[in-house]
């Protein structure tokens, strides 16, 4: 499933930013773009995602912009200038009437002011935040379309249902048609070939009879509508419960497609065969955004 979501954050220090976008995918594929002195972060970025995502090409993007000496991040290098200070008095003991070094001139002086440096435990604690907020919208992001594409979803299942309703009517007239005309069509056939024969005229049409309503019963297809009325109820009741159906679903379209290639096969009558089409249409075009759900 698609999503996108962007998160920054501000310090002294500079511009935190995470970006994470994903497309479609039937599996977990995460991707990082991150800076090089930040990439000791990763495990942790990869375990907040895999903790929150189970499908979709997902792209993770982490930078740092510090900011430079003009932005204000200017610290003073105690260090040093507890060394000047200390040289300062060592030459006063040799040099009673030097004047010490003025404040302008302890600014000048070369490494006394440096940038200030972020601490690696301060910076991970900043990413850890950012990555919860970033996570959090990229979530949302996704439940959005998810319910969008619930939606479409559920449209194809009414319409499956509605086909499930036209059709569950016309079978036992279906059946007791086709069987009433085959035996017409048998009996007027058998009937030229019997005058010659064995059979008399009487036991040829009763084993005709026979034959008919053994391949009526082949092509009764009253199970199958059944099975595929009880399946979308089912492949219903998991969008509506929501969570993780994506794998679910997947399943439910395989029995589905199972069903409908039967209804197919077993199609007596341009109807069904028709409604057996335009089943398996609906039932590729869910399987085919259903891959998309986690």
């Amino acid at each position: 499933m698609t999503g996108y979501a962007v998160a920054t954050s501000e310090s002294a220090a500079g511009t935190l930013t995470i970006e994470i976008k994903s497309v479609n995918s039937r599996f977990l594929d995460l991707q990082f773009r991150i800076n090089d002195d930040l990439r000791a972060l990763e495990p942790d970025l990869r375990s907040a995602l895999m903790a929150a995502i189970t499908r979709g090409k997902v792209e993770l993007r982490l930078s740092f912009g510090r900011k430079g000496a003009s932005s204000g991040t200017q610290a003073l290098n105690e260090a040093l200038l507890l060394e000047l200070a200390r040289l300062q008095t060592e030459i006063g003991k040799h040099f009673v009437s030097a004047p010490m070094m003025s404040v302008a001139e302890l600014l000048r002086w070369p490494g006394v002011i440096e940038e200030a440096q972020v601490g690696q435990e301060s910076l991970q604690a900043d990413v850890a935040a950012l990555t919860v907020r970033c996570v959090a919208a990229f979530i949302d992001s996704r439940q959005r379309e998810g319910a969008a594409l619930a939606a479409m979803l559920i449209a194809r299942i009414d319409a499956m249902e509605a086909i499930v309703t036209r059709i569950t009517p016309l079978i036992p007239q279906v059946v007791a048609q086709f069987q009433h005309k085959a035996i017409e069509r048998m009996q007027d056939v058998l009937g030229m070939t019997c005058q010659g024969g064995t059979l008399s005229r009487q036991d040829a049409s009763e084993r005709i009879r026979q034959e008919v309503i053994l391949y009526g019963i082949r092509i009764d297809v009253a199970e199958e509508l059944s099975r595929l009325s009880a399946h979308l109820t089912e492949t219903r009741h998991i969008l509506t419960k929501g969570g993780q159906v994506g794998k679910r679903l997947d399943f439910m379209m395989q029995e589905l497609n199972r069903e409908a290639n039967t209804l197919g096969a077993k199609a007596a009558v341009k109807e069904l065969a028709d409604a057996a089409m335009e089943l398996k249409l609906l039932i590729e075009q869910v399987r085919e955004q259903v891959q998309n759900l986690e």
